[in-house]
């Protein structure tokens, strides 16, 4: 069992930049694919940015690509989300999600791959 903690959500002024961070409780575990979702009111969970982990591949959404970075922090189990120049569409409740180690053949978009959910941080974008 993995535990994934997420922090840094808030409200955020247009314009800003918002981090996000999340911890890991093992740091033995691998998954295939982990990341960041979010899910705003009435829509579906999206993916927003993600890390293959078996060759370090970072893939970004449409929706942020060019104002988002992801980095991961092996020797802390820290996974950051940092987007820039924040809109407010960026407003939802943001989660860390990982998958099984192996690769499920799934495009790293689709959220029924991940078997371990974050309990979410909410970003609030003001404008």
């Amino acid at each position: 069992q993995v535990q994934l903690v997420e922090s840094g959500g808030g409200s955020v002024q247009a314009g800003e930049s918002l981090r996000l961070s999340c911890v890991a409780s093992r740091y033995d575990y691998t998954s295939y694919f982990m990341g960041w979702f979010r899910q705003a009111p009435g829509k579906e969970r999206e993916g927003v940015a993600v890390i293959r982990r078996d060759d370090d591949t970072i893939y970004y959404s449409d929706a942020v690509k060019g104002r988002a970075t992801l980095i991961q922090d092996r020797a802390r189990k820290n996974l950051v989300l940092e987007v820039d120049h924040v809109k407010p569409e960026d407003a939802a409740m943001y989660y860390c999600a990982a998958t099984h180690p192996g690769w499920s053949g799934r495009r790293w978009t689709d959220p029924d791959q991940y078997i371990y959910w974050g309990q979410g941080t909410q970003v609030t974008v003001s404008s």
